[in-house]
């Protein structure tokens, strides 16, 4: 049994449910587990592992709900720079369709390593295309060099330009060997247990890539093997409108008329849904994970935070494609929620109360446990997993800053996390990985990048 002793922090956020944050705190963790949280007296005085944390903010490890790591191989593809996301997915597909298990691989890990460096210690991945034989097993043959907590998909689209649908019928599986193949990952790999490095979630990309008839099935599916359900909704108003005029549905009541609403799915975006949706979606436990960068980025639309939050509506934070963000920071993101959240604005709901760098910290660590149904990570508190990142407050980005730190971590520019722990062990120390040779990774990434694109 190896114990760890982290003491000292400038600051330690707990986000447990009395939200203490511990001026001179520390947490005392063995083999991975929380087992007390406090200040230094109140803490054993030894173990294994000692962390100073002095001078820095002790934060939990973010969250992250929604993501297309692969696209990490397609940032800023000209053509695909100031288009919506209808044109811009039309523009991508046939580079995508290029992708093959080593690209998914490298991608995956590329993607990985920037969402750790920017504090994140859990990442949910979205590939819901997978041509020339590339798997799930390439994604998490790839995360295992990261060390972070990974939740994969068995993404998929069934729905082709032939019949109705806006991707390619290259890109597309059929029925059943979406399903067929969702079995064998979630047996080979999903892991329910506490602590789980690995957890697999059943994915049909969105209503206008996939059959009603797959929709369905996924859920059955899902709930057969006890897994969670992921989709996109309501990102943009094109989207709006396909479900109005090939299902006659709005999005949200099309996702109940197929068992797509409950406490075991989270949806995309959902950006455009009106007061009663938010309402169903509150009485279901229905969550969402918002991306507010890739919104901004395909001018899609403000996501009606204050009405999800108001209506208890569980809500994480995702960064959505490496293609529509074009960055992997999730403390970025966080801070991005934050200052759009004060924008926020719904004729249905009305302007809602700021966002307060608090609330979006929360939605990023909490928020984001509850949506991939974790109850083990998301906060620091006894019976929770020691995974937590820092911030170095001499930086000068803090400079004049230290009368509110925590606040200091948004309102700030964002910063690379000095150190983060995942387990109680240490996966990157003074910004560096622990294992990864970032510049041989980068090369063999802008490599398969540029064939990918020829």
């Amino acid at each position: 049994m190896s114990t760890l002793l982290v003491k000292n922090a400038y600051v330690l956020v707990t986000m447990d449910d009395g939200r203490r944050e511990i001026t001179g705190g520390g947490l005392f963790a063995r083999d991975g587990v929380i087992e007390s949280v406090g200040v230094m007296q109140e803490l054993p005085g030894a173990a294994d592992r000692v962390f100073d944390a002095a001078g820095m903010l002790v934060l939990p490890g973010l969250v992250n709900s929604h993501h297309h790591l692969y696209q990490s191989l397609t940032r800023a593809v000209p053509g695909a720079q100031d288009v919506p996301l209808f044109d811009w997915l039309r523009c991508l597909y046939p580079i995508w369709a290029n992708l093959d298990p080593a690209s998914v691989r490298v991608a995956t890990t590329v993607g990985l390593l920037e969402l750790v460096k920017s504090g994140c210690t859990t990442g949910f991945d979205h590939q819901y295309l997978w041509p020339n034989a590339s798997r799930v097993d390439d994604q998490v043959e790839g995360a295992r060099a990261v060390g972070i907590r990974f939740h994969a998909s068995r993404g998929s689209m069934s729905l082709g330009e032939k019949d109705g649908g806006l991707p390619p019928d290259s890109v597309v599986q059929d029925h059943d060997t979406i399903l067929e193949d969702t079995a064998r990952v979630i047996d080979a790999f999903h892991d329910p247990r506490t602590g789980s490095m690995l957890q697999i979630a059943v994915a049909p990309c969105s209503p206008f890539t996939v059959t009603e008839e797959l929709m369905r099935d996924s859920a059955a599916l899902a709930r057969e093997k006890g897994v969670r359900l992921h989709t996109h909704i309501a990102e943009t108003k094109d989207e709006e409108r396909f479900t109005l005029d090939r299902f006659g549905k709005r999005p949200v009541e099309y996702a109940a008329s197929l068992d797509w609403l409950g406490e075991d799915v989270w949806l995309a975006h959902a950006v455009f849904v009106d007061s009663d949706e938010i309402t169903r979606m509150a009485e279901t436990g229905t969550g969402v994970a918002h991306c507010p960068s890739s919104n901004m980025r395909l001018a899609s639309g403000i996501a009606p935070i204050a009405g999800y939050l108001a209506s208890r509506v569980p809500v994480g934070l995702g960064l959505d494609g490496s293609a529509s963000n074009d960055s992997g920071n999730l403390l970025a993101e966080t801070r991005q929620a934050m200052l759009l959240g004060r924008l926020s604005v719904s004729p249905e709901i009305g302007q809602g109360p700021q966002m307060s760098a608090r609330t979006a910290l929360e939605m990023a660590t909490r928020g984001g446990a509850e949506v991939l149904g974790r109850n083990d990570i998301g906060a620091l508190e006894p019976g929770r997993m020691a995974d937590f990142f820092t911030l170095d407050l001499g930086r000068v980005e803090f400079s004049g800053a230290l009368h509110d730190p925590v606040a200091a971590a948004l309102m700030c520019a964002p910063v690379p996390a000095r150190h983060v722990y995942v387990g109680g062990e240490p996966v990157v120390e003074d910004c560096h990985h622990r294992s990864i040779d970032e510049g041989r990774l980068v090369e063999q990434h802008n490599r398969l990048a540029a064939e990918l694109m020829r």
